[in-house]
């Protein structure tokens, strides 16, 4: 996907938006959560398009938990 064709994707939903927010009466909240959703859209979108969400996708975490039988203070200076 060019980057000319992003911007006009990411131009055309802004004036939708726009559009939506300005011509439909609707209650505040309900447009904040439009907003906020319609952001949150674009922000994978573009993570995707860019190619790193994939990579997030693919991230491990994982947390070790500290042994009962070493002292905490141990754990913490590596004794």
């Amino acid at each position: 996907m060019s980057l000319v064709t992003i911007v006009i994707s990411l131009v055309v939903v802004g004036v939708l938006l726009w559009l939506i927010n300005t011509y439909i009466p609707m209650d505040g909240k309900i447009k904040k959560i439009l907003n906020i959703a319609v952001v949150v859209v674009v922000v994978l979108w573009l993570l995707n398009v860019f190619g790193v969400w994939g990579h997030v996708r693919t991230v491990r975490v994982s947390m070790q938990t500290p042994s009962l039988d070493v002292p905490a203070l141990c754990v913490i200076s590596r004794c």
